[in-house]
């Protein structure tokens, strides 16, 4: 049996991390968390979702000497303008306090009906074999739906409570974990990544 291959999330989400272990484990790697190795936060000043990704991949890629995946990712409203958007985890001021950002959310959507908060969820994931890596892979995945008026469900992360699937009727936070990794945007990402990953991270 071959030794998994050995990749750093550039990313200190535990959510995050958990969810593309699990996407990533049976596929021969093993996803380590950037604190893992001495990595710490790179500031984003990206204007899109692909220059922050790319950004944080280059850094952890440099600091580590490993090949690293760099997520970035947001929810994207339409009665917002795109907000909350590339900062969607830090919506409320203090970056990751998810209670906060779908307080605020909920607040700025009072007054709109459920029909016009349509919203997707959006990520891009950028795998670079190394710092300087001039030719990384890039991968994006959209999930559509609309904003619930209330939280509902226990599972998953930031804004998945307020998050409607209509294909199921259920919200991000009530679908079992498989499914949801299965249907995400996360999820579709990482599939498209992984048709390449193979080839791009060839075994030792």
């Amino acid at each position: 049996m071959s030794t998994p291959r050995r990749l750093v999330l550039a990313s200190g989400n535990r959510g995050k991390l958990a969810e593309l272990q699990v996407l990533l484990g049976d596929a021969g790697f093993a996803l380590s968390a950037q604190a893992d190795h001495g990595v710490d936060d790179i500031e984003e000043t990206g204007l899109s979702f692909v220059e922050n990704a790319l950004l944080k991949a280059r850094h952890a890629a440099r600091t580590s000497g490993l090949p690293a995946l760099g997520d970035d990712s947001g929810l994207c409203v339409d009665a917002l303008d795109g907000a909350p958007g590339l900062y969607s985890a830090r919506y409320a001021g203090a970056h990751g306090d998810a209670a906060a950002n779908n307080a605020k959310l909920l607040e700025a959507l009072r007054d709109v009906p459920a029909h016009a908060r349509t919203a997707r969820f959006y990520c891009v994931l950028v795998l670079v074999r190394h710092g300087d890596d001039p030719q990384p892979l890039i991968a994006e995945g959209i999930w559509e739906g609309r904003v619930l008026d209330a939280p509902r469900g226990d599972h998953g992360f930031g804004y998945d409570p307020l998050f409607l699937d209509p294909a199921s009727g259920l919200s991000a936070a009530e679908l079992a974990p498989g499914i949801k990794n299965r249907i995400s945007h996360r999820g579709r990402a990482l599939a498209v990544l992984r048709e390449r990953i193979a080839s791009a991270l060839p075994e030792a």
